[in-house]
């Protein structure tokens, strides 16, 4: 598994430090997680998220103890270790990206105010406030990730989940896409939020056009 182990800690610092130049993590402000077969490679704590390298990425298994690397994980391991535990996810971003944390300390929800919001299951929930590293602030956001691969944490910030590691990086500057595009069109007056019917017709949409795919080329019929 040395391999394996050292493969993953290398993309959890570039990860990490992609998102920092991104302007998502802030200090140490945030962590970054990957599973390996059965371990998870998870920034460390009091980790500079933008010079992370892979010597700040700590190894664990499921019950948090450490397997590779001199530091201790991210004080957020229950969080991290929670979503594993019980949603489909390979990958675990928390940020504290400032339009997602501004949403957090407002709303109870971000409702589906553009179509591509879709593709992190819809309207954003905010899960209750808890002390960060808790069991209680992993437990409500494990929670209220049911169904969907990005969640708001109340006045705190975002964590968004993946199929691998770049997806969970690509949903976490979408969540912050659509956070500022609310706070934008909040100044204007009320966002529209997508019904439910306009939400299944986006859905249908995209299956018959093969949406976000490249496709070749055919030559209409004269």
């Amino acid at each position: 598994m040395t391999a394996a182990f050292d493969a993953a800690r290398v993309a959890v610092a570039e990860a990490s430090r992609q998102l920092a130049a991104e302007g998502l993590l802030i200090g140490t402000a945030g962590n970054v997680s990957v599973l390996v077969a059965d371990h998870v490679a998870v920034t460390a704590t009091g980790t500079v998220l933008s010079e992370v390298t892979p010597d700040d990425v700590t190894v664990v298994d499921r019950h948090g103890r450490v397997v590779a690397g001199e530091l201790a994980p991210t004080s957020e391991i229950d969080l991290h270790l929670g979503v594993y535990a019980r949603h489909d996810a390979a990958a675990v971003v928390h940020t504290h990206a400032p339009a997602a944390t501004a949403v957090s300390c407002v709303l109870d929800e971000l409702p589906c105010i553009h179509y591509q919001q879709l593709l992190l299951g819809g309207a954003v929930p905010v899960a209750p406030y808890a002390t960060f590293g808790t069991p209680e602030l992993a437990a409500t956001v494990v929670g209220a990730l049911e169904g969907r691969s990005a969640v708001l944490m109340a006045s705190h910030g975002a964590v968004t989940t993946g199929g691998d590691l770049a997806k969970a990086v690509e949903n976490a500057l979408l969540l912050e896409w659509v956070c500022r595009l609310y706070l934008d069109a909040r100044v204007l007056g009320e966002p529209r939020a997508l019904d439910g019917e306009q939400q299944a017709a986006v859905v249908t949409a995209a299956l018959e056009r093969k949406y976000g795919t490249t496709q070749p080329h055919h030559e209409k019929e004269s």
